[in-house]
């Protein structure tokens, strides 16, 4: 058994060396939200000395607050807004010789595409017409998933090991107070309940099933190594092996 483990990269945390040996996929800032050229550069060299897949990490334009505060755009805005930045982590990835393999939307932006189909629709739009072969990551039974797949593109559901969840299967806001998991043992056990049994108990105890493509793991997190060291230990333990999507 398999699962790709994916991280956000290239935000100007200290740990994203140390953690790239145990994760499979790198969702790299693109700039806007966080991130400058020669940061781009450092993680994608990081990604191809460790063979971990290559991924745009779009956000809002927006590093004051980090992209995780809402914004609304026109249409022709949004679209712009994803085209450019997946554009330029492309670019950087043919000039080292190596393709982008997927694109995961960041912040304010990713969770306002989880409950609007037209914003989902338009940015996946932006990213298929860059290439069509890329993987579109969006919140696991979203409507990120449904419309990135209307318009032709391979989806992986994505679910979290460091966040908690509401009943109807969307995240904790952040503004929560229980919004995130402090614990490398409640982090591995949420990982192991979504690995093995493709389900996750809510904030609120129900138990709620989920489509299990890619686990995200935060770079951001003060404790970010200890939970992906501790939950790449527990998953070779339980036969699993960590491997990005094809």
């Amino acid at each position: 058994m398999t699962i790709d483990i994916n991280c956000d990269m290239g935000e100007g945390m200290p740990n994203d060396a140390a953690i790239m040996p145990y994760i499979s996929s790198a969702n790299i800032a693109c700039g806007y939200h966080a991130g400058n050229e020669s940061i781009m550069r450092h993680t994608i060299d990081l990604c191809l000395k460790h063979t971990v897949a290559i991924g745009a990490h779009p956000g809002f334009d927006d590093k004051e607050n980090f992209g995780r505060k809402p914004i609304q755009l026109s249409a022709e805005e949004l679209y712009h807004l994803v085209y450019k930045q997946v554009a330029i982590i492309q670019a950087l990835c043919k000039e080292k010789h190596t393709r982008l393999h997927h694109v995961k939307l960041h912040g304010a932006l990713y969770n306002m595409a989880a409950k609007d189909r037209l914003i989902s629709k338009i940015a996946a739009q932006a990213v298929k017409d860059i290439d069509p072969g890329l993987i579109f990551y969006g919140l696991s039974g979203s409507v990120t998933i449904t419309e990135a797949k209307s318009v032709g593109l391979k989806t992986a559901n994505e679910v979290f090991a460091d966040r908690t969840y509401q009943p109807d299967g969307t995240l904790t806001p952040r503004s929560h107070h229980q919004a995130l998991h402090q614990s490398t043992t409640d982090v591995v056990k949420q990982v192991a309940q979504l690995v093995k049994e493709k389900c996750v108990t809510t904030l609120t105890g129900e138990i709620i099933s989920l489509k299990v493509d890619t686990i995200c793991i935060h770079g951001d997190m003060p404790d970010a190594l200890d939970f992906i060291q501790q939950i790449s230990s527990n998953l070779f333990a339980r036969g699993v092996q960590i491997e990005a999507l094809s």
